[in-house]
């Protein structure tokens, strides 16, 4: 049954960390002029992505700041939701 539980919330997790990732690729292709945000597509992908993961990226962005231009809380966060799968591991099955 733990096993079942871990799967299910590992796939939300993975499904997370795909956001935060598309997320990321969208502003970088966005800023270097690569896709029109103009474009309603585009425009509506990326209201997608920053609704979903702007909530929780806007906290960790208030205790590291950007470096060089470089946006680092994406990446803490994927580490963190990393953290959170292998606590979850070791709590629902008892691995290692």
């Amino acid at each position: 049954m733990g096993s079942d539980i871990f799967w299910l919330l590992g796939q939300i997790i993975s499904l997370y960390q795909f956001m935060i990732i598309a997320g990321a690729i969208l502003s970088w292709l966005v800023a270097f002029n690569v896709v029109n945000p103009r474009n309603q597509f585009v425009a509506g992908i990326s209201r997608f992505t920053y609704a979903v993961t702007e909530p929780v990226l806007r906290p960790i962005r208030r205790f590291i700041p950007a470096f060089g231009g470089v946006d680092l809380s994406p990446i803490i966060l994927l580490l963190g939701l990393e953290f959170l799968r292998k606590i979850l591991w070791r709590i629902l099955v008892g691995g290692f």
